[in-house]
């Protein structure tokens, strides 16, 4: 009988950030506490850009725009808003965030050892290029594997593809 297998990925889903930015967008342009101050957030290149009058605001912004992502099913981990520090810039403050996509080398080297040293005997990892992929001859190890995965402490959001 042939081995099992699955990918562990790590992508996002472009439309879905973009409809939670949408929504954070109209929300902003709604909502009392941000009239008058120059609040908005809007795509900058691949990176989201969030610009007000205070740090405070700032960070109100970001809270409300991760509010939405939650709400559509993305996860928090693939929004990387670096320190959480807006920079000044004239007389209004700026964040910047990016989307992480693809596991870092790093972090597949994380995910194969915890999978060597905690998972089924029977699991085996191959690392190719930014996913990978755990094989075994018996499905029931790879559930094993995919529930390990689910209560480990990464700081990247997994999704399991290609079940067989």
């Amino acid at each position: 009988m042939a081995d099992s297998s699955f990918d562990i990925v790590s992508k996002v889903d472009r439309q879905e950030v973009d409809n939670a930015l949408n929504q954070a967008s109209k929300e902003i342009a709604q909502r009392y506490d941000f009239k008058n101050v120059g609040a908005s957030i809007t795509w900058s290149g691949e990176d989201i850009l969030m610009v007000a009058n205070s740090p405070e605001r700032v960070l109100a912004i970001l809270d409300v725009f991760e509010t939405k992502l939650v709400k559509r099913g993305i996860s928090l981990k693939s929004i990387d808003a670096g320190e959480k520090e807006p920079k000044p810039s004239g007389k209004e403050y700026r964040l910047a965030a990016s989307v992480k996509e693809g596991l870092s080398s790093e972090n597949a080297k994380k995910i194969t050892k915890i999978i060597r040293e905690e998972g089924p005997k029977g699991a085996k990892t191959q690392i190719t290029g930014d996913e990978v992929r755990v094989s075994s001859k018996s499905r029931d190890d790879l559930q094993q594997v995919i529930a390990l995965l689910k209560g480990a402490d990464l700081d990247v959001a997994l999704q399991f593809t290609n079940y067989r």
